[in-house]
């Protein structure tokens, strides 16, 4: 990297996944919009064909005159190629197709065991989980011999097992998750504040938050704009409008597969105290499964939605037609700033600024001492030249905490299961899932284990056979 008048030039990035359809874009827009960095990115994909074609779309995002972030786009053949002497590694896969999803999320629903997102928590996303570890492990790998002083970025979920199993493998690796759950739950404290208040345009980044969980498992234990404790305003906002909920901002959360009420944040915040910071999509799943996912009928009521894989499955058509315009010139990419802060954060780590920001790490012991040390939380960190330094969150309430506890342990399960071959060890994960315990009788758990093992057999190592 090659460093004048606060601007990094020469920087090599390595898109693991290159040829996404969704990230990568985001990804490249943001990039394209930002003078202070510029470089190459080498886009490396198990479709070379989509990688290819991203490249054609990136090089015609520098090509613009309207862009300032100017960036060298070109495919790689070999994960080796793309690795070798990189600066960052950004990791964005989508783990199988969503055949296999399909199967992750809709088949527990024979034993009533609805799923919301499916990729996280639950059996899908323990399922996920056992197909996405063997391909982190070949790429920690990977990064270990072609660039082990890469700093990391993951974006592909089950986060916390991929990040988790990063560390496995490359203890040394430079790696963390980022998500933007966290910033979804920001966005509500400013409206909350905007309406309250009377105010216009706060700025999210000025809700300062205590970050503390899980990835899609957050919460906030402080909350405050200039001075001002939100947790009072949220409690009375709330009160007023719990039946409703939230819905300045997501409208439209009956007819969406993403969007919702926040009414599953407004009951937590009642029983629990603290404001749990993702979507309830997110959140529900990590919930018993006789609360806000018992049936449909339920997840209508909370106001949020079941993520149906046909749904995911039209939305890759419309994006692959949207791929074929933005390559054939018939459609150009928006310049319009994601709200994400990938690039911010690598900016920070070539030393260009200094950034507060949640970040999925193993715990050292200071991020959240009543957690495991190395189990992988989410909290917030300081970003800076060639450094991250995570910020002591404090302890989790004990009442929180024996919510997480299961998921947390499961995550050491599960990671044992993918290494070992073990379908006894996915058995005790399923059953100890809090959307699956006391749904089902043991013998239907390791049915739909086995059945579900099966459906994504091809992406498992040949010890499941």
């Amino acid at each position: 990297m090659k460093y004048a008048d606060n601007k990094v030039s020469d920087v090599n990035i390595a898109y693991i996944g290159g040829g996404s359809r969704g990230w990568a874009w985001t990804f490249m827009t943001d990039l394209s919009m930002d003078d202070s960095l510029s470089g190459t990115i080498r886009l490396y994909d198990i479709d070379p064909e989509a990688a290819k074609h991203n490249e054609t779309i990136g090089n015609a995002l520098t090509a613009r005159e309207d862009t300032t972030g100017k960036w060298n786009y070109t495919t790689c053949d070999t994960i080796k190629e793309a690795l070798t002497g990189v600066d960052f590694v950004v990791i964005s896969i989508l783990p199988g197709t969503f055949d296999e999803m399909a199967s992750d999320v809709h088949l527990p629903e024979r034993l009533g065991i609805y799923q919301s997102v499916g990729d996280t928590a639950g059996p899908g996303g323990i399922i996920r989980a056992l197909r996405t570890i063997p391909m982190f492990i070949d790429i920690a790998n990977a990064i270990k011999e072609y660039s082990p002083e890469a700093w990391v970025i993951n974006y592909t979920n089950p986060m916390t097992l991929c990040v988790k199993t990063l560390y496995h493998v490359f203890p040394q690796i430079k790696a963390f998750g980022c998500c933007h759950e966290v910033f979804g739950t920001q966005k509500v404290l400013k409206g909350i504040c905007e309406e309250t208040f009377g105010l216009k345009d706060v700025n999210r980044a000025d809700i300062f938050v205590n970050v503390l969980g899980i990835n899609h498992f957050t919460w906030f234990d402080q909350a405050s704009y200039k001075g001002i404790d939100l947790f009072p305003v949220y409690k009375e906002y709330i009160d007023s409008h719990y039946e409703e909920g939230y819905n300045e901002a997501d409208k439209n959360w009956a007819n969406s597969s993403f969007n919702c009420a926040h009414r599953v944040k407004f009951d937590l915040f009642r029983r629990y105290g603290l404001i749990a910071a993702a979507g309830d999509r997110h959140l529900a799943e990590f919930m018993p499964g006789d609360e806000y996912l018992k049936d449909p009928e339920t997840v209508e009521s909370w106001k949020f939605g079941l993520t149906t894989v046909d749904w995911r499955k039209n939305d890759l058509q419309k994006r692959l037609a949207k791929s074929a315009r933005l390559v054939n010139g018939e459609e150009q990419i928006e310049l319009k700033p994601s709200g994400e802060e990938g690039i911010l954060l690598i900016k920070a780590l070539c030393g260009l600024t200094r950034v507060v920001s949640n970040v999925n790490i193993p715990n050292v012991g200071l991020q959240i001492p009543n957690l495991p040390s190395g189990a992988v939380v989410e909290t917030n960190a300081v970003f800076s030249r060639n450094s991250i330094k995570p910020l002591i969150a404090g302890e989790i309430p004990s009442d929180v905490l024996s919510l997480i506890t299961p998921h947390v342990e499961n995550h050491e399960t599960v990671l044992k299961a993918a290494l070992t071959c073990d379908k006894e060890l996915v058995y005790k994960a399923f059953s100890n899932d809090p959307l699956v315990k006391g749904r089902a009788s043991e013998e239907d758990i390791k049915k739909l284990a086995d059945e579900m093992i099966q459906n994504t057999i091809k992406y498992l190592p040949e010890g499941w056979n």
